[in-house]
C-alpha cells in the first residue's frame, strides 16, 4: 500500500526521533536500583571518605542507594579492573583517583587499559598531602626531619598506603629532592598506615591532608608541611615542602569513572548531579574542612589531568625504577 506523502514524512521523522526519545527514558529512568561505587583502598583512608561523601549526596539526589564497595589490593588496579569488566550500564563507577593515572607505568602487566577501557565522568576535589610523624619524633619541621634521617642512615622509617599509592608518590619525590636514606613501609591503605602512625611504630608519613585532618587537630599528629605548591587554608601557619625544597609539588585528585561504553545520557546525567553537589555550600564546607578543595571540571578537562598527571608521575616512577609488589 502506497501511503500519502504527509504520512510518510511523518512515520519517518518519527523513527528519525526513536533513538534520542529513547535516550531521554533511559536517562529519566536511570537509576532505578542501587549503584555500586567502587573504592579500592580500604575504610578510613581518603578514597573512602571522598566515596561516601559524594555517594551520600548521589543517593538523597538521585532516589536510590549509591553503595561504596571497597576493593583495596595492588594499588587500586583490582577495583579498576573490576570496573573495567563490569557491564556498562551506569550501576558499577569507580570512585578513580591519582594512582589510576600513573598505574599503566608502575604495573607491567594489567588486564585493562585505564585510558580505553574507562570512561572519565566527573571530576570531585583535588588535595594536598601532608607529612605527618608521630609527636614521639624529635623533630619539629621539614629541615629537622631530614637532619635526623640523616643521621640515621636507614634507621628511620616512612609509611605510605602502598606501592604506587599517591602518599608514595609524593614520599619519592620529596626522597629524590633531599636525598634522605629512609626505609619505606608500604601498608595496604591509608587507613593501617594510619593506624600504625598513631600508635607509634612507625615514625613518619606523607598522608593525605583529608584523612589526617582530625588527628592533626586533636594533637595526636604533628604536621610539618604540606605539599600543594600554597600552603593550606585550613592551617595558614603550617609550610609547604616547597619552602625548603623550591620546586617540588604533590597534589591529588578524586573523580567518578565508568566501564567505557556507558551510555552518554546516564554519564551526563552523574556529571550534572555530581557538579551540582560541587556548587553546593555545605559539600563544599564539609570538603575544606577535610583540607580538599571542590574540583568541578568537564570530562574532556578532566581527562585531560589524568594525561599530565600520567606524564609527570610517570617520569618519578621510571627514574627511582619503582616496580609494583
Amino acid at each position: 500500500m502506497k501511503l500519502p506523502r504527509r504520512n510518510f514524512l511523518h512515520l519517518a521523522a518519527g523513527a528519525a526521533a526513536l533513538p534520542a526519545v529513547s535516550r531521554f527514558a533511559r536517562a529519566q529512568a536511570y537509576p532505578s536500583r542501587p549503584v555500586r561505587i567502587i573504592v579500592g583502598f580500604p575504610p578510613a583512608g581518603s578514597t573512602d571518605i571522598t566515596a561516601r561523601l559524594i555517594a551520600q549526596w548521589l543517593s538523597e539526589r538521585l532516589g536510590q542507594q549509591f553503595i561504596v564497595e571497597n576493593r583495596p589490593g595492588a594499588g587500586s588496579t583490582l577495583a579498576t579492573e573490576a570496573v573495567a569488566r563490569a557491564a556498562p550500564d551506569g550501576y558499577t563507577l569507580l570512585l578513580t583517583q591519582s594512582g589510576d593515572a600513573w598505574n599503566a607505568t608502575l604495573y607491567d602487566n594489567l588486564k585493562y587499559n585505564y585510558i580505553r577501557d574507562i570512561m572519565p565522568v566527573a571530576s570531585i576535589s583535588r588535595g594536598m598531602g601532608a607529612l605527618v610523624v608521630n609527636p614521639a619524633v624529635p623533630v619539629k619541621s621539614v629541615p629537622e626531619l631530614i637532619a635526623y634521617a640523616k643521621a640515621n642512615p636507614g634507621k628511620v622509617t616512612m609509611a605510605s598506603a602502598g606501592v604506587g599509592s599517591g602518599p608514595h608518590m609524593y614520599w619519592e619525590l620529596f626522597r629524590s629532592m633531599t636525598g634522605v636514606n629512609m626505609l619505606h613501609i608500604p601498608y595496604r591503605g591509608g587507613g593501617p598506615a594510619l593506624t600504625d602512625l598513631l600508635g607509634g611504630q612507625v615514625p613518619a608519613y606523607f598522608s593525605t591532608l583529608i584523612s589526617s585532618i582530625q588527628y592533626i587537630r586533636d594533637d595526636k599528629l604533628r604536621l610539618l608541611a604540606v605539599t600543594a605548591a600554597t600552603r593550606a587554608d585550613v592551617f595558614p601557619n603550617v609550610p609547604t615542602i616547597g619552602e625548603f625544597l623550591p620546586g617540588y609539588e604533590a597534589t591529588g585528585w578524586f573523580g567518578i569513572s565508568a566501564p567505557k561504553g556507558t551510555p552518554i545520557e546516564v554519564a551526563e546525567k552523574l556529571h550534572k548531579e555530581i557538579n551540582a553537589g560541587l556548587a553546593d555550600p555545605s559539600l563544599i564546607k564539609r570538603f575544606a574542612e577535610l583540607g580538599d578543595a571542590v574540583f568541578a571540571t568537564s570530562p574532556a578537562d578532566f581527562a585531560k589531568v589524568i594525561a599530565d598527571d600520567t606524564e609527570k608521575w610517570g617520569k618519578v616512577i621510571r627514574a627511582a625504577n619503582i616496580k609494583a609488589e
